[in-house]
């Protein structure tokens, strides 16, 4: 009998594994789309989470799904928050499939050609959808399998067998507790569920105790998610953070009127079966009890986003709110100006970090370097913190506008706002160009016979020669373009290294040799365009990103020159007239 039930609990945690894997390798990546698709507004969200986690089988698996989603900036926190609750409504579904299949059929005949059939699909499709098909088909057959077990298990078993727990309120807490212990030792609060029904069919715990386990395993499944946001993005962590809650709050309002919903459980259960079915009536608990977590969560939902969005800051977050700029300067123009210096630095700081992310996207050396994981999500948050700081400039520039001020301190805040435009303009631009490079393929091996003739800065004396190898030659002519670009980036930078007198120097020397890079680069694209060794399409490509890369290093060049351009922070604060010849990188400062 503990054979059985070991090796009933093994194969249930083996089917949902090749079921879940299964469906997740035949849906490629529809998941993606569909979540993207289907979460618009919160009751979108709502039942695409029913949905999945009905056909997946797994809400476990799809609140890990959810978290990873949202590390990877596919979903928002608001998205992902609702499909994390629709999850739980979907796992009432498991409990369905083994109160309807798993009690009132014969397992065996109903089992055995799932498996049959499923492993024929996988061995004959190996490395396609079919494949992960066959996969899900026989995990459905061997988890019912393990149920068999389970009930075998079980039924040789008397209530003797399990330490005595009453349907009193501590017997019920402990029962909790109990589940919550099985659920995290199971990783699964499916396998707990299954658990649960077979021993409360085999008379071997009243269906009070039943609700009270059922309710600890929602509780215990939320570790799953905790582990997964470990490490993770703040979102994440939120997410992790509002399942446990969305259980736990649940949990407590099912205990405390667990009496009253047993009763109308059961009358509902006399009502569709005829009799009272303590299966059928713990599988219409743990479908009322998701329910009820949702229907306490719409009207919180609002505060719980507001609270979770206060907590778990990132360090994205925290580069993205002002260091410099405070309500309490803003009333003194002089300090005022000088935080705004301050911030503005530090915006150019970020803006030259997203430029240098974004062109490491994009061919460096040879061989190219195969993509960065997520790359375009660390972009966009990047993105996202330039355009916060900026709107923050605004509204400081807005707010000290208003205060009476000395014409100079007054002449430089059209400036300031000028060069944040640069430098948000420029951020902006690369992001495009960081994206591009991150989904570009790329060439194998590398070649020259297109541009042969071409001598670029930086391009190797000798590169491997491979007449089809068009893509590989024209990244063999862009390379010398983006190592100019990134050298102007890191000279560029307020806070960099070369900020201080003479910063202005290096950043034109490194502009200079971008625009030799890039005008030799241009004629390269064009001349193997012409001669029809390479696709046209894809050489006006490559000529608009790099159009897009100069464009950014002008802006970025505009923004260092109009920084340079302003007068010494100590000469404001003394209220000496303004020397116009001041052109220190100091007043970065």
């Amino acid at each position: 009998m503990g054979v059985s039930l070991l090796g009933g609990i093994g194969l249930f945690l083996l089917g949902m594994t090749m079921l879940t894997d299964g469906l997740k390798l035949a849906a490629g990546r529809a998941l993606e789309r569909i979540l993207a698709a289907w979460t618009r507004t919160r009751l979108h969200g709502l039942f695409t989470g029913v949905l999945l986690t009905a056909l997946v089988q797994s809400s476990t698996a799809m609140t890990v799904a959810a978290i990873g989603f949202v590390n990877a900036g596919l979903l928002s926190f608001t998205s992902a928050l609702w499909v994390v609750f629709g999850s739980n409504v979907g796992s009432s579904v498991t409990g369905w499939l083994v109160a309807w299949i798993g009690f009132k059929m014969k397992i065996d005949a109903f089992a055995l050609p799932f498996i049959g059939i499923g492993m024929a699909l996988k061995l004959t499709g190996e490395g396609t959808r079919r494949s992960g098909f066959g996969m899900a088909l026989a995990g459905f057959g061997v988890l019912f399998l393990g149920i068999d077990l389970l009930k075998d298990g079980f039924e040789g078993l008397g209530p003797q067998a399990l330490p005595p727990l009453e349907s009193t309120l501590s017997g019920v807490a402990l029962a909790g507790l109990l589940g919550i212990g099985l659920t995290i030792l199971l990783q699964a609060s499916a396998a707990t569920f299954a658990l649960v029904l077979t021993a409360v069919a085999g008379g071997m715990m009243p269906v009070e105790v039943g609700a009270g386990m059922v309710i600890g395993a929602n509780i215990g499944t939320t570790l799953t998610g905790i582990l997964a946001a470990i490490g993770a993005t703040s979102n994440a962590r939120r997410l992790a953070a509002a399942h446990v809650l969305f259980n736990v709050v649940t949990a407590v309002v099912a205990m405390a009127l667990l009496s009253p919903l047993l009763a109308l459980i059961h009358a509902v259960g006399v009502w569709l079966t005829g009799s009272g079915d303590v299966v059928t009536q713990l599988v219409i608990f743990h479908t009322l009890f998701n329910l009820l977590g949702v229907a306490l969560m719409w009207p919180l939902s609002g505060p719980l986003v507001r609270f979770l969005l206060a907590r778990f800051g990132s360090a994205d977050e925290d580069a993205a709110r002002p260091r410099y700029l405070d309500r309490n300067v803003a009333a003194v123009p002089v300090l005022a100006l000088q935080a705004l210096r301050r911030e503005m630095a530090r915006l150019g700081h970020l803006a030259m970090q997203l430029a240098g992310e974004a062109v490491r996207q994009n061919p460096l050396a040879l061989p190219w370097a195969p993509p960065v994981p997520q790359a375009d999500a660390r972009l966009a948050r990047q993105l996202e913190t330039v355009e916060h700081l900026q709107k923050e400039i605004g509204r400081f520039v807005s707010e000290i506008s208003r205060n009476p001020m000395h014409q100079d301190v007054a002449g430089q805040l059209p400036e300031l706002l000028r060069i944040a435009t640069h430098f948000d303009t420029l951020a902006r631009v690369m992001h495009h160009v960081g994206v591009q490079g991150s989904h570009t393929p790329r060439a194998s091996g590398g070649g020259s016979s297109v541009l042969s003739g071409l001598i670029l800065p930086g391009m190797p004396d000798n590169p491997p020669a491979d007449a089809d190898a068009a893509s590989a030659d024209i990244v063999v002519c862009v390379v010398p373009v983006f190592t100019a670009a990134q050298s102007f980036f890191a000279s560029a930078d307020p806070e960099g290294p070369h900020k201080g007198q003479g910063g202005e120097w290096l950043v034109g020397e490194a502009r200079t040799a971008f625009e030799e890079a890039y005008q030799t680069a241009k004629a390269g694209l064009l001349h193997a365009g012409a001669g029809g060794a390479v696709d046209v399409n894809v050489v006006y490509e490559w000529l608009s990103r790099l159009s897009d890369l100069r464009r950014a290093v002008e802006q970025g060049f505009k923004a260092i020159q109009r920084l340079a351009a302003l007068p010494e922070l100590s000469a404001q604060v003394d209220d000496r007239p303004v020397d116009s010849s001041s052109t220190g990188m100091a007043s970065v400062e």
